[in-house]
């Protein structure tokens, strides 16, 4: 009963958020603040407390690289298919219809459902998708559809251009140095994600056996503790609900992608994943998870539309709820 409630919990927490901010205590902006203390505190402290308290075998790298593929994958598949479409809305629909919230969602509902023992599957699942969510959705999206991220996609004068119009230089040595200036963003864009930093710094450490000193969890657990209220909190600040009828399509078109490949991603994760059931389980329920919190950021940084965004990720999470609840009951551990 108690691993039901807790999902729920987390359902009723972003509705108490929204039902705050609509009564006026918070302004319309105030999210931000709670995307600083997220991104930049609780996951990253959540992540560091998972790795020192849980053991990481380095056979579970392929859980990383499987989450990697099942965050990737969906981004040249959206772009392919999506050619003749305005640049706006290729650009939502590629930077919500890929990634998982794992840090942010699944570590709470896995431990309700499953136990500690499932974070480690998290975990080095989240390593892989983090790849994705924490830099590489916004990148790739960004290049392939020529953005500028230095700047919201309203200033490039798109239009209903499939891709903002892109003039290659003519001059040799112009080309290089937009080749650099290009790779000198890509790689910011990795360096300056904290919890992408951490990630790393965690793979390090486990491919080196390396011992983390056990005052840092037990300094940060507080922090670490402080994720999942963060986390689903700021989901219902910035969440709004649609305005129009093309905003209520962005979203069908996102999750019209998000569950086909989710469950396609799930069937891989149970048949073809080479580790026991618990492990294959935990995988299953992980590629059912809602869309990622960074989208939220990056789809206000390109488009400035958050509150959308916010909207996709609190529906994704309660059909992930009702998805995640029935693996739990129809799959052995």
């Amino acid at each position: 009963m108690s691993a039901m409630l807790k999902p729920i919990a987390f359902l009723i927490i972003i509705f108490a958020a929204y039902a705050v901010k609509r009564a006026g205590l918070f302004r319309s902006r105030d999210y931000r603040v709670m995307q600083v203390v997220v991104f930049n505190f609780t996951l990253p402290a959540s992540v560091i407390v998972s790795f020192a308290t849980n053991p990481h075998h380095i056979s579970m790298l392929l859980i990383s690289a499987f989450g990697f593929l099942c965050a990737m994958l969906p981004l040249p598949l959206v772009y392919l298919a999506t050619r003749h479409k305005p640049v706006a809305d290729r650009a939502f629909l590629m930077l919500n219809a890929s990634g998982f919230n794992v840090g942010n969602f699944c570590f709470p509902v896995l431990q309700a459902f499953m136990g500690p023992s499932a974070l480690i599957t998290a975990a080095m699942f989240d390593v892989g998708n983090s790849i994705m969510v924490t830099a590489g959705t916004n990148v790739m999206t960004t290049s392939l559809l020529h953005i500028d991220m230095d700047k919201p996609l309203t200033e490039q004068h798109a239009g209903d251009a499939p891709t903002v119009p892109y003039v290659r230089p003519t001059d040799r040595d112009a080309r290089r140095m937009a080749r650099r200036a290009k790779l000198r963003k890509i790689i910011m864009g990795f360096v300056t994600s904290i919890p992408f930093d951490i990630y790393m710094l965690m793979i390090v450490i486990m491919l080196f056996d390396l011992k983390i000193p056990a005052v840092v969890p037990t300094l940060l657990q507080p922090v670490a503790d402080a994720n999942s209220f963060c986390s689903v909190f700021m989901v219902g600040m910035l969440m709004d609900l649609p305005h129009t009828a093309k905003d209520v399509k962005d979203v069908a078109r996102v999750l019209g992608w998000r569950l086909p490949l989710g469950l396609l991603f799930a069937c891989a994760a149970w048949f073809l994943l080479p580790f026991d059931a618990g492990v294959r389980k935990a995988a299953v329920m992980l590629t059912l998870a809602p869309t990622a919190v960074f989208s939220t950021l990056f789809t206000d940084k390109v488009l400035g539309n958050a509150k959308l965004a916010g909207f996709t990720l609190a529906t994704s999470a309660i059909i992930a709820i009702c998805l995640m609840t029935g693996a739990n009951f129809l799959l052995p551990a």
